[in-house]
């Protein structure tokens, strides 16, 4: 029986928990962590949990009786809290983002491996049968090399969603839409298409006065390839509609499922191939399902890797990092104007949080708190 502790119980706990009840033979919550003991009180009783409430995290770190550590808590505090739990011999599920600098997603890392334990970084929408089959599908030689992607993070949040205390600033959250909403896009993009050599950006605050933060973002990247990405990060669209497009040399496909495929006529102007997009939506949809998707499928990879004694989760540390990597790219070349090169170095502007800090701008001053 492996066992269970989370640390932060707000809201995307719940997402947690709800996986982990659903394998209540392989795992068991024994620590709920917060410092306000009511929030814990009302998700033990919520999920019926025979479960001790903690206030102080560090008190888990001399549990012997705790195998895994779901980490739940605002970005800011991210990269200490998982060394910590690391060094103390716990295997370590982290929402999103993985941390707010590159270089506390190097220390992070880095204690993953002095430690031997597992680092998953939440990505969930890697573990919906939409995104893997997609993924299953561009992999295969049916579309082709991909020419061109388009992603689309629309969300939609209102003013007063910056009121919590640590939403809407750079020192607390680590950044706007971008890394907040846009990051498991982004993460998707990466995994499907690769890391680019170069990214250009712009970013603006343009309905959120209680926000210093950007509420939209606009990315290209350019491939070694000659293929390029464009990546739109908002939470002033209306209707909240996410999509990624892929553009291969032989057919379009993208994420909700859509296909087309088109041939030459004499003159070069196209005529559609429903063959071709017939077997390929075939090829789709011949794929087999996840038994289990979502956070749910992450945390049953997660726990048959401590079960086995693995560590081959397909969201680690390094891959975590790549998608902070992309962010910081975007950030940096939107803050200075001009073109950023990748791989980033320790040398970049935005590396540390320090360097965050010191150039990132201001767009609005945070007043309301809650």
């Amino acid at each position: 029986m492996i066992r269970i502790a989370l640390i932060g119980t707000g809201s995307i706990a719940d997402a947690h928990l709800e996986a982990y009840t659903r394998f209540p033979d392989r795992c068991q919550v024994v620590a709920l962590v917060n410092n306000t003991v009511e929030k814990a009180n009302k998700l033990k009783m919520k999920y019926d949990l025979d479960c001790r409430i903690i206030q102080d995290y560090r008190e888990l770190l001399e549990l012997d009786e705790v195998d895994l550590v779901s980490i739940c808590i605002p970005p800011q505090q991210h990269a200490e809290v998982t060394i910590d739990c690391l060094h103390a011999g716990k295997h370590v599920l982290l929402e999103k983002p993985m941390a707010m600098s590159l270089e506390e997603c190097d220390r992070m890392i880095e204690a993953a491996e002095e430690s031997g334990r597992i680092l998953s970084v939440v990505g969930q929408n890697r573990y919906f049968d939409p995104m893997m089959k997609l993924k299953t599908t561009l992999s295969s030689s049916l579309v082709g090399r991909i020419i061109h992607a388009k992603v689309e993070s629309h969300w939609w949040r209102g003013h007063n969603y910056y009121d919590l205390w640590w939403r809407g600033t750079w020192e607390t959250e680590g950044g706007g839409c971008t890394l907040n909403h846009g990051v498991h896009h982004i993460d998707i993009l990466q995994w499907m298409m690769g890391m680019p050599e170069t990214v250009q950006a712009v970013m603006s605050n343009a309905m959120h006065p209680n926000s210093e933060v950007e509420d939209l973002s606009i990315a290209h990247l350019s491939y070694s390839n000659g293929s390029m990405a464009q990546i739109t990060c908002s939470v002033n669209h209306h209707g909240e509609e996410q999509e990624i497009v892929f553009q291969a040399e032989n057919a379009r496909v993208s994420a909700p499922w859509k296909i087309s495929a088109s041939t030459q006529l004499e003159n070069g102007f196209p005529e559609r191939n429903t063959v071709l997009e017939q077997k390929i939506d075939e090829f789709y949809n011949e794929l087999d399902s996840l038994p289990f998707t979502g956070h749910s499928g992450q945390i049953h990879e997660v726990l048959s890797n401590i079960e086995n004694d693995s560590r081959d989760v397909m969201i680690d540390g390094i891959e975590g990092r790549k998608v902070i990597e992309l962010v910081t790219a975007i950030y940096e070349a939107a803050i200075t104007a001009l073109p950023v090169q990748l791989p980033l170095t320790k040398e970049n502007l935005l590396y540390t949080r320090e360097g965050i800090l010191a150039h990132a701008p201001r767009f609005n001053q945070k007043l309301s708190m809650t």
